[in-house]
């Protein structure tokens, strides 16, 4: 009998952008999407970081590169942007992370603080056909906004 594995539960999408402001334009306009956060930096990872959420729904997180050397520069230049990876939330990322290379996963970026998420740990790995996953552990996000409040 195969151990017990990890509950892996999808928190957000990820979508690489150039710009979030269009970006975020769109979600609201098309979607009805509002800002949850305001937008924050994550210089490990260099990017700008900004998430939207609708009641009843999984919040959509925007990834714009913070400067030209930022890895998500190239990512864009190839894809044109879009679809980055999916996060899944579960109760350990050591654990997450240990499991994920266990059956087969590539680990690119090991558990680290998450700037985004007030640096609990974060990690990211490749599943495989185009499939980028993050893992995290908290619902919390950096710059989360009042109810109502909108920072752009």
């Amino acid at each position: 009998m195969e151990p017990s594995r990890p509950d892996y539960r999808l928190d957000h999408v990820c979508l690489a952008v150039r710009k979030l402001g269009p970006a975020r334009a769109m979600l609201e306009k098309v979607l009805g999407y509002t800002p949850r956060t305001a937008p924050v930096e994550n210089t490990r990872q260099q990017v700008i970081v900004q998430f939207m959420s609708k009641p009843g729904s999984i919040d959509i997180k925007l990834i714009e590169p913070s400067s030209l050397e930022s890895p998500l520069v190239e990512f864009i230049k190839r894809s044109g942007g879009g679809l980055h990876h999916l996060a899944f939330r579960t109760g350990s990322v050591d654990a997450a992370v240990q499991d994920l290379a266990a059956h087969g996963a590539k680990i690119v970026a090991p558990p680290q603080p998450g700037e985004a998420f007030n640096e609990a740990s974060i990690a990211f790995a490749f599943a495989g056909m185009g499939l980028n996953l993050e893992v995290i552990d908290t619902d919390e996000r950096r710059s989360e906004l009042p109810a109502g409040e909108d920072a752009r």
